[in-house]
């Protein structure tokens, strides 16, 4: 059942909302393939803040910071381009999985906001089309929201901004349902295997 979670993103209250739950930005390592190297360290980082009950200590660099400092901007030209009213919301939780959009549109809208260094917006535009590195977090918004499109904008100062709807995949949600669904399997067996050693 879906849960809207009022709470300001980047807070110590969202960080410890996603503690211990897939995201919908790391919906990618549950479904990699390979060695499984990327799923296992991610498993592993759940697993940490499961047995501790704290969030792992968050990533932030340049490129994020100037990320969260953009986005307001590129929110303001996406409703002025499309006219489209965007409302804030801190976290969205449904399937056991944890979503931080960047804004809902209208009942059945998203939009999901990257900010570019500038010769990866050229590509963006190029190219037209959604990089598919972003696609799954995207779907999994969708999943996640039970929401119908999502507006996939990128952002560069100065240049074009680049804006593609995207329809929700019902065939990659059954997928992300059924690779959740074991993820969370394995990991209860490795805590309760770990716990059992203590």
């Amino acid at each position: 059942m879906l849960e809207i979670h009022e709470v300001a993103q980047g807070t110590d209250e969202w960080f410890r909302l996603r503690a211990g739950i897939v995201t919908a930005s790391e919906i990618s390592s549950v479904m990699a393939k390979g060695q499984g190297k990327v799923r296992a360290a991610y498993m592993y980082r759940l697993i940490g803040e499961r047995i501790t009950g704290e969030p792992a200590e968050s990533f932030s660099n340049r490129h994020t910071e100037r990320g969260h400092e953009q986005e307001p901007i590129a929110r303001r030209l996406y409703e002025e381009q499309t006219g489209l009213l965007v409302a804030e919301v801190g976290f969205m939780t449904n399937h056991g999985v944890g979503y931080s959009p960047d804004g809902t549109v209208a009942e059945d809208g998203l939009i999901e906001i990257k900010t570019k260094l500038p010769h990866l917006q050229a590509e963006v535009l190029d190219r037209g089309r959604v990089p598919p590195e972003h696609i799954k977090q995207c779907q999994c918004g969708l999943w996640v929201s039970g929401r119908e499109w999502l507006d996939f904008i990128s952002y560069c100062p100065g240049m074009p901004l680049f804006v593609h709807r995207i329809e929700r995949d019902d065939g990659m949600a059954s997928e992300m349902q059924q690779a959740t669904a074991i993820f969370y399997q394995e990991m209860e067996t490795k805590i309760a295997k770990i716990m059992e050693a203590a």
